[in-house]
């Protein structure tokens, strides 16, 4: 532990910090001291969070450390406790001389990132440092909420009306037992993250969403996703007290976007049609109890809190608001593609014409929350009420504030200032949406068959909620980001005062970073992803051709950026029909980002694994700019050594919102107000697709000692207005490149020495790993070391940006469906592997192929090696070395050992899994684990029965041949001869055990003398020659086998086998 003092304030650090962390804690100190807002760009790799944290926290013990010295001298009533120190230097370092100081003035930290699984890795980082805050995570009920009851709900709001009926009742024991909870020893004395907290609840059986809104009242720092800052409704709904607090966002390049989508609302005919149908439901319940006089007969506890108080006119009226609504909504001719739009004060006098006012809001409001928590809380029946919600945070929005009758108009002009009302037709097919919506029914009301218009109410400024922030009386507000490029633009939409500002550069040196803009592909065409250009095949095809060349110098992962999702599938379907996704595929396997967040995680999976595979030379991903890929993952060393960026991601121009914004943002540059600059329309068109390309740049170059090049393959990036908004630490590297021959030279150069200055460690095969994953899905084949640094670079790599535990990847350790599969790869013939270090059969031949791949080609510098022998031999280079006849091996032999046997067995499993259900697939797997440890064939066959039931899996039986030990195949064989009328190619000298054949094999070779030759060419040379050139021992004889049939050939003697290839020409005797 480091510590240093910066600005008056001593701060603990882990380790000696570099200059440029220096810089950033004193700017946040001088944030904190100064109370002033400041927006820091720190680029990823610095430890960004981690000087965030210390200086913050070093800072607040600082200030509590003045109060209690303030406290000291008002005792000590002007006497001097230490001569050195007089008392007028005491307690004003902090404090800023604010009187009086009490210890609750203390200002509380409140820390805001994008999501739950960012603010996890904060805490993560906290638990590093030596600071031990108050801490206290904030989430949502659909995080946090561990009531089975409540979670089996269908929305989100549903569930918090269904809590809330169960607190009201107390009949909720996890709520009961809050109170008792709160004051633990193991809560109150740990950092815990969302996890942990419902870990906690479910083993003290204690409410884990209660107990973080008690931990809120003590907690010195509070972990909040930033849309509950933001977002008005979620801030009263957390009771967040802002009054004094530092408040810090983090990643916060998203922060405008989630400012404006926070204070805006899209209101559908969908949402109108589904409150007035829950409101219909409810009047006939109602009119029906009413004419009866009955009570409802499924009586429980909470049914008692959940009577509705609402008189059936008060019931009529809010359906008479609805129809109003909705009248007036479809009363607009809209056009078909342009819409209808009118400014922001617009909003109130259409809802003034459903009725809906400042006067008349509380009332509705109360009826719209009553009406909601009732149908809610009914047990068995469900009702679709989210249409009643969204008109409910519609009123507190556009209504918010309570004026006076003098100052309503101005009200109503100050919150409407950056608001523009927008009506168009529903375009986005509800009808289809509402056949599959489970809560559709017969009875909808008719406005829901018919296309109507949609009610937009959209906020073009993000200083809307920044100013709302301040008016909270927040101390200060810091922004930081590692890409926040160009800082004048972004602190200019905030519309509050930036005095403290930071542009960092990186800790990494030159070499570590290569940067060029690609103006022409290999066949000299200009490269550009303009609007016209974009889908002309001259340009895909030379955007293909370069992929593809880049993909063969930039060693291991690659990542690809596209403008959009349509972008990318329509250039990778030329690809594919024109042989460039080919090329690509051969070199590097090709896996795309998903639209939807389904298969996400198993994609990536594929590819980290795709990487982290020794035998393979690295995969590409290709992601789109804006999507989950180039936000929240981290493709640290391998997993990204070069980025591409295809093109500049523009918004769409077309868009409604994005011209109203433009327009917008043209308007306010005309007025021209005092104190306030605006960026023009076109000025922050071009900084969104600039922020995008920055964050997908800051994919690559993870920490200190990472490296990695940033391709740009588009003609406009050669322009000096486009440089000047790429990030700062990237500006000074950029080389413009006219001619592609230029860049795949100094490319290839960089690589080399970056390879050589920092080397990787060697990628270790599945026969070296005491825990290995080889075949996780399909759409790769993978084999991970279980060496700790590697297994912590995996689970770096895969942090994901997930909202939900139920959203997140499956660990590297699971055991189920794929996994299993690995484990067949990886156990079978356990035993035998311990006791003899040789192939025993084709899963154990598999892990030995993995390992010798692994040491010859695993490591960058070893390829190196490699590469630089071939050109020796290439050139006519010759070297006489002695060969020992027990160290030959079949070239065949090797093969059959190595990638031949790995892809088959490998292509097996993915077939079998292709062909069989879930159920019957992991049937089988168990069956072979057990097979393995019981050497059981009849259970074996008994169990294996099932593919037996239809002709099209005799296949997969007979598949399971190579599986079967030597001493069971005749066996195995006749019975699939019985079941199946086919057998598996069995002959004699399948059945000859380990030992036997070593036997045969050295009787064959004990005849020949050693003699001294000059070697093949590298690519014939067996795995024996390479190693006793390498200085490494040589892996044991092993027999011939016939790479046609599999069949042991233990008279061959040659290099390659005789009843397969023509023997070598004699050896040249020296």
């Amino acid at each position: 532990m480091t510590s240093l003092t910066l600005k008056g304030v001593t701060v603990n650090f882990p380790f000696v910090p570099y200059d440029c962390q220096k810089d950033y804690m004193s700017k946040v100190i001088e944030c904190l001291q100064e109370k002033a807002n400041g927006v820091l760009e720190s680029p990823t790799g610095t430890g960004k969070t981690l000087c965030l944290l210390c200086a913050t926290l070093a800072w607040r013990e600082r200030f509590k450390d003045t109060i209690s010295a303030r406290k000291v001298t008002e005792r000590l009533k002007g006497e001097e406790m230490f001569s050195n120190t007089p008392l007028s230097s005491w307690g004003t370092a902090a404090t800023d001389g604010d009187t009086p100081t009490y210890y609750t003035d203390v200002p509380k930290i409140i820390y805001a990132s994008r999501t739950h699984s960012q603010l996890a890795q904060v805490i993560k980082e906290l638990k590093n440092t030596s600071y031990k805050p108050k801490v206290c995570v904030l989430g949502s009920r659909e995080q946090l909420c561990i009531n089975p009851e409540v979670m089996k709900q269908q929305s989100n709001h549903v569930k918090v009306h269904s809590c809330r009926a169960k607190v009201s009742t107390r009949s909720c024991v996890y709520y009961n037992n809050v109170e008792e909870k709160s004051t633990d020893k193991e809560l109150v004395n740990s950092v815990l993250d969302v996890e942990d907290l419902v870990k906690f609840g479910n083993k003290q059986r204690v409410c884990p969403y209660y107990l973080s809104r008690s931990l809120k009242q003590q907690a010195d720092i509070v972990f909040t996703p930033y849309n509950y800052l933001l977002d008005p409704k979620s801030r009263r709904a957390h009771n967040i007290e802002l009054n004094g607090a530092v408040v810090i966002f983090d990643e916060a390049h998203n922060v405008e976007k989630t400012c404006e989508e926070s204070t805006s609302f899209d209101l559908t005919p969908y949402d109108v049609a589904s409150a007035i149908t829950a409101v219909d439901r409810l009047l006939a319940e109602q009119a029906k109890e009413a004419s009866h006089g009955d009570t409802v007969s499924d009586f429980n506890v909470e049914s008692l809190n959940s009577g509705l108080k609402l008189e059936l006119a008060t019931i009529a009226k809010i359906k008479q608001i609805l129809l109003d609504l909705e009248t007036v909504i479809d009363s607009y001719d809209v056009p078909n593609e342009v819409g209808i739009t009118k400014p922001g004060i617009f909003i109130y006098e259409l809802l003034e014409r459903a009725h809906l006012t400042y006067s008349s809001k509380t009332a509705v409001q109360e009826a719209l929350e009553q009406i909601t928590g009732y149908l809610a809380g009914q047990p068995g029946v469900f009702v679709n009420t989210s249409g009643l919600q969204q008109l409910t945070n519609i009123i507190q929005l556009v209504f918010c504030g309570e004026p006076s009758e003098k100052e309503k108009q101005q009200q109503m002009e100050t919150n409407t200032a950056h608001f523009k009302v927008h009506i168009h037709q529903d375009t986005s097919h509800q009808k289809k949406n509402q056949s599959m919506d489970v809560w559709a029914s017969s009875s909808s009301s008719s406005s829901s068959k018919k296309q109507g218009n949609i009610l937009s109410y959209w906020c073009f400024s993000p200083g809307y909620s920044m100013q709302s922030l301040v008016d909270q009386g927040v101390r200060c507000i810091i922004l930081t980001s590692g890409t926040l490029s160009p800082l004048s633009s972004f602190t200019s939409e905030m519309r509050i005062k930036f005095p403290v500002s930071l542009e960092n550069s990186h800790v990494i040196e030159r070499d570590q970073i290569f940067v060029s803009v690609i103006e022409r592909g290999p066949d000299g065409e200009q490269l550009s992803s303009a609007f016209a250009r974009r889908f002309i095949p001259e340009n895909m095809s030379s955007l293909g051709k370069t992929v593809a060349n880049l993909s063969r110098v930039v060693p291991h992962g690659l990542l690809v950026f596209f403008p959009s999702f349509s972008v990318m599938e329509k250039t990778l379907d030329f690809w594919r029909a024109n042989g460039h996704a080919d090329r690509i595929e051969t070199v590097k396997p090709m896996f795309v980002e998903p639209r939807g967040k389904g298969t996400f995680n198993e994609v990536m999976d594929g590819y980290y694994n795709k990487v982290n595979d020794p035998s393979s030379k690295g995969g590409s991903f290709f992601a789109v700019c804006r999507g989950k890929a180039s936000e929240g993952l981290d493709f640290a060393d391998t997993f990204g050594r070069g980025v591409v960026i295809t093109g500049l991601p523009f918004p769409p121009r077309m868009d409604p919102r994005v011209v109203l914004k433009m327009q917008f943002l043209d308007e306010m540059c005309r007025k021209k107000a005092p104190g306030v600059k605006y960026l023009s329309g076109q000025e922050w068109y071009s900084q969104q697709a600039f922020r995008a390309v920055n964050q997908a740049i800051g994919r690559v170059i993870r920490h200190k000692d990472d490296y990695g090049a940033i391709l740009l393959c588009d003609q406009r990036f050669k322009s000096s207005n486009a440089r000047a908004q790429l990030p700062s630490w990237v500006r000074p590297y950029v080389r413009v490149y006219s001619s592609f021959g230029n860049v795949i030279r100094d490319l290839s150069q960089f690589f080399r020495v970056a390879q050589k200055l920092r080397p990787v460690a060697e990628k270790k095969g599945a026969a070296e790993s005491c825990e290995a994953v080889c075949l996780s899905a399909p759409l790769s084949s993978c084999s991970t070391s279980c060496s700790p640094s590697q297994s912590s670079i995996t689970q770096k790599a895969k942090v994901l940006d997930a909202h939900l535990p139920s959203l997140k990847r499956k660990r590297l350790n699971d055991h189920s469906g794929a996994a299993g599969m690995a484990r067949i790869c990886v156990e079978y013939e356990c035993e035998l592997q311990e006791s003899q270090r040789r192939p025993a059969n084709l899963l154990d031949a598999l892990e030995r192929g993995d390992h010798h791949s692994g040491e010859d080609e695993g490591a960058a510098v070893g390829e190196e090696k490699c590469d630089k022998r071939m050109d020796d031999e290439m050139r006519g280079g010759k070297r006489k070395i002695k060969l020992v006849q027990q160290q030959k091996k079949s070239q065949v032999s090797e093969a059959v050992s190595g990638e031949g046997t790995s892809s088959r067995v490998k292509g097996f499993l993915a077939e079998m899994k292709k062909s069989l259900s879930q159920c019957n697939f992991e049937q089988i797997v168990q069956t072979l684990q057990t097979y393995k440890k019981t050497d059981d064939l009849d259970m074996l066959l008994t169990d294996t029965a099932v593919l037996t039931e239809d002709a099209n899996t005799y296949s997969l039986l007979r598949g399971l041949y190579q599986f079967i030990r030597p001493h069971h195949k005749q066996r195995f064989d006749e019975r699939c001869r019985d079941l199946t009328g086919g057998g598996c190619g069995y002959e004699p000298s399948h059945s000859l055990s380990v030992e036997e054949k070593k036997a045969l094999l050295n009787s064959a070779a004990v005849r020949r003398p050693a003699v001294s030759v000059t070697p093949p060419p590298l690519h014939l040379q067996s795995a024996e020659h390479r190693a006793t050139q390498q200085g490494r021992t040589p892996p044991e004889p092993e027999a011939s086998h016939c790479c046609t049939t599999m069949e042991l050939n233990p008279s061959c003697s040659q290099t390659a086998c005789c009843r397969c290839d023509p023997p070598p020409p004699p050896p040249a005797v020296s």
